[in-house]
């Protein structure tokens, strides 16, 4: 079995703030690693993405706007993973926060970190939909579930629509 820290990849909303207090209560007092995944150069481009599309030269104060962006949301990011650390903690487990700007989707970055730190385990949050779209997972935790080779907790939020009270989680993984 794997011995380092339970991978808890985080986004703010409700769903991951359940999956982290379910983690909490299943896992705890384990060490964790609490992972917000962020896309490195989507402020970047989306700043410059006019000029881009449209043929134009590109001046420095466009390049330092789009730097400050993205320098912003890699704070946000940090603040956000250290949010949910703290949250880890107040669940019970021994948490650290990790920002990660990577180009890749966020389920490959957490598979790469849950290598890395040999995880046991890797826990997601997705969020209740619709009674039709019921069905699916949020494409992150379906990546998951489809390309990890060590178990995969997906905890559904409790609070948004959709049938039932939410009070379940779904476990897979390699046995």
């Amino acid at each position: 079995m794997a011995s380092g820290p339970v991978v808890i990849g985080f986004d703010g909303t409700p769903a991951a703030e359940r999956a982290v207090r379910e983690a909490g209560d299943l896992l705890a007092p384990r060490p964790a690693v609490v992972v917000v995944a962020i896309e490195a150069g989507q402020a970047f481009g989306a700043v410059l993405a006019g000029e881009f599309s449209a043929g134009l030269p590109v001046t420095e104060l466009e390049v330092r706007n789009a730097l400050r962006a993205e320098d912003k949301i890699v704070q946000q990011a940090r603040r956000m993973a250290q949010n949910g650390a703290a949250l880890a903690q107040e669940a019970g487990l021994k948490a650290e926060g990790l920002a990660v700007a990577d180009d890749v989707p966020v389920a490959t970055t957490l598979l790469r970190v849950a290598d890395e730190q040999d995880a046991p385990v890797i826990v997601v949050g997705a969020p209740r939909l619709a009674p039709l779209a019921e069905l699916l997972l949020g494409s992150t935790a379906k990546d998951l579930l489809k390309r990890s080779g060590r178990p995969v907790l997906v905890v559904r939020d409790a609070t948004a629509g959709g049938a039932g009270d939410g009070a379940h989680s779904e476990h897979t993984g390699d046995t």
